[in-house]
């Protein structure tokens, strides 16, 4: 899985351990020892790849190491991301370029190379983590919007391709939740405030709210489901 050392990455490798999986974790720059810690201790195997996955031509590689190290991919979980906060009229072009390359342009190369060994083992899970900003505009963030959206077409495009394949391609849109990314939002008191009245569970959501749709997405009961992206938003999205 990608953007597994810390955050919403690190609870849903640790969900994904509980639920009997080795990890192979893909940072960029922080480290994973404590998550790679926490894995090994629940009994599974775990596997560092250090990987600016910005980096287009260093995909395969990335893929192939992880395939070398666990002997095959049964789950890909696309979590790694960025976002850079500018009002459209100010958005510098390397922002937009630096979000696209790491929010969708990585979640597509993975998916693609997954995807083929998925396809020859005749099974697999591709689970990619999209946003309420999959559906709505935001403020301030167009190139992590433009991101979120492309994230759910190239799910339902590769799904449409390998469901008859034994592959399912679906996608998690996580709420309002309480990460690194959000720090500024939470500290803004009058932000902060507007966004917890619309949200009808009252809280900011939390790394272990996505380990269930998770896991449920990674396995067996989940075979009949394809293309599908999945709100875990404390209710966001009814209001």
């Amino acid at each position: 899985m990608t953007g597994g050392a810390r955050g919403l990455g690190a609870g849903i490798a640790l969900g994904l351990a509980e639920a009997g999986a080795d990890v192979t974790v893909v940072t960029t720059h922080s480290s994973s020892d404590d998550v790679v810690g926490q894995i090994q201790a629940r009994g599974r195997e775990a596997y560092t790849i250090t990987a600016d996955l910005s980096d287009e031509s260093i995909l395969q590689s990335v893929m192939d190491q992880a395939v070398q190290a666990m002997g095959r991919i049964d789950i890909l979980v696309n979590n790694a991301g960025i976002i850079r906060r500018t009002p459209v009229a100010d958005h510098a072009a390397s922002d937009w370029h630096d979000v696209l390359d790491l929010n969708l342009n990585s979640v597509f190369f993975l998916s693609q190379y997954a995807g083929r060994e998925m396809i020859k083992q005749g099974s697999g899970k591709i689970i990619n983590i999209a946003s309420m900003l999959t559906y709505q505009g935001g403020i301030n963030v167009p190139g992590y919007t433009a991101a979120k959206h492309g994230v759910a077409g190239i799910t339902k495009a590769m799904a449409n391709e390998w469901a008859s394949k034994g592959v399912n391609v679906n996608a998690i849109a996580p709420g309002y939740m309480a990460t690194d990314n959000t720090a500024a939002l939470r500290a803004d008191e009058d932000r902060n405030k507007s966004i917890l009245d619309r949200i009808p569970a009252g809280r900011w959501g939390r790394a272990e709210d996505l380990q269930g749709p998770v896991v449920f997405l990674a396995s067996n009961a989940s075979d009949y489901m394809h293309g599908h992206v999945l709100c875990v938003d404390g209710g966001w999205m009814n209001r």
